[in-house]
């Protein structure tokens, strides 16, 4: 059992395991066939309003967090959804963001963390 994190930029590869699309929309220029996601979870991402407010700012990381946490604990149908396929294997958590340190699937990697 293990969690990663990818871009979706990156080129996958086969111990990637099952890859999870965890963006609300789809990364810009890349191809759906070229990025064989598993499963595009769009319900998990952080709802548009807070998604705009973060904007990837590193100095809103901390509140940002903790808002996509409370969203996290208000969708537990989503949350166990995900849950299911970590218990199954190795799990890619892919995302479209530039910054690899401050974008909702690190927080999301960090929340679902608690479960493990």
């Amino acid at each position: 059992m293990s969690i990663r994190l990818k871009r979706a930029y990156e080129v996958p590869q086969d111990d990637d395991g099952f890859r999870i699309l965890v963006d609300r929309l789809w990364p810009r220029g890349v191809a759906r066939d070229s990025a064989r996601i598993d499963l595009w979870l769009k319900e998990i991402a952080p709802g548009d309003e807070l998604r705009k407010w973060f904007a990837h700012e590193p100095a809103k990381w901390t509140e940002f967090r903790d808002r996509y946490f409370h969203e996290l604990d208000d969708n537990p149908d989503a949350v166990g959804q995900l849950v299911k396929h970590v218990r199954r294997g190795s799990v890619t958590l892919i995302y479209g963001a530039k910054d690899r340190e401050h974008n909702n699937a690190v927080a999301l990697k960090e929340y679902l963390e608690k479960y493990f």
